[in-house]
């Protein structure tokens, strides 16, 4: 696997001196949310054209840091059409950017039924699900256009909450371009983590074909939810997931979520053992 990071998680510097220590912290790749990394200019969607894109991906490049994910974690289930409308542009000016970018995926998280992007129990109804696959089929549409993949996430407090529920959006929208994102931690609530393992198999049985790219963090069950944290530092047991990687997904981008600057080479040191001593 290429090991990596959550860029916005790494020590807060400016932009080109943040990927150089990227490389020298040992990562092999980032997941770029560009508002949240990038400080000194505007990351508006005007402000994405082929040059910056071309500044970007060369500032990687020089550093050996592959872009594995363009984060665009908006809400596409959004019941404000003017909201809704923005977000949707947002997203086709990030696939419009990855095309020239020639980053791994453009990554979204399913969202709720509101404006405020939190949970609700219509979160797991039917209709919050038709109303996220009609708002994903034109972004998936262009992204076919543009020679994009799309990649969503499933999370159980979202409107994709498990397995199954992903496996439907792929097969409905039924395009090459629309992939997953495999975080295990985010298929798991304070209700069924203690089921981890069948639910990180079930994962894997459902939708491996089709996982572009895996996030990898832990957890700990906190006052009635869970906590998420660095890898090593909770509860969460890899070994399923890094056998995936091991015998199916050669090469695959894998980055760290949820780490501190003081603590993600514990993170990296952590999964690395794991995975050498499979």
């Amino acid at each position: 696997m290429q090991l990596g990071i959550r860029l916005h998680d790494t020590k807060e510097l400016p932009f080109e001196e943040r990927i150089a220590d990227v490389h020298n912290l040992g990562f092999a790749c980032g997941h770029l949310a560009l508002a949240k990394v990038i400080k000194e200019f505007p990351t508006t969607d005007e402000a994405l054209t082929p040059g910056l894109a071309m500044y970007i991906k060369n500032v990687f490049a020089r550093n050996q840091v592959d872009i594995a994910v363009l984060g665009c974690y908006l809400n596409l289930a959004n019941p404000n059409p003017v909201q809704l409308k923005k977000a949707t542009d947002r997203y086709m000016a990030h696939v419009r950017f990855a095309s020239w970018l020639g980053c791994g995926v453009v990554g979204t998280e399913t969202g709720a039924p509101n404006e405020t992007y939190s949970f609700v129990p219509e979160c797991h109804g039917e209709e919050a699900l038709r109303t996220f696959i009609a708002n994903l089929r034109p972004v998936v549409k262009y992204a076919e256009q543009m020679g994009v993949v799309v990649a969503i996430e499933p999370v159980w407090r979202h409107i994709v909450y498990g397995p199954r529920r992903a496996r439907r959006v792929l097969d409905e929208i039924a395009s090459p371009n629309l992939q997953i994102i495999l975080d295990p931690v985010n298929l798991l609530d304070f209700c069924n983590y203690q089921e981890q393992e069948a639910i990180v198999e079930e994962a894997i049985d459902v939708l491996g074909s089709d996982v572009a790219m895996v996030h990898l963090k832990d957890f700990m069950p906190m006052d009635g939810k869970l906590q998420a944290m660095g890898c090593g530092l909770g509860m969460m047991k890899y070994e399923a997931v890094l056998r995936f990687i091991k015998e199916r997904k050669p090469y695959i981008h894998v980055t760290l979520e949820d780490t501190k600057p003081e603590n993600n080479q514990q993170a990296r040191a952590h999964i690395l053992e794991l995975y050498h001593n499979m």
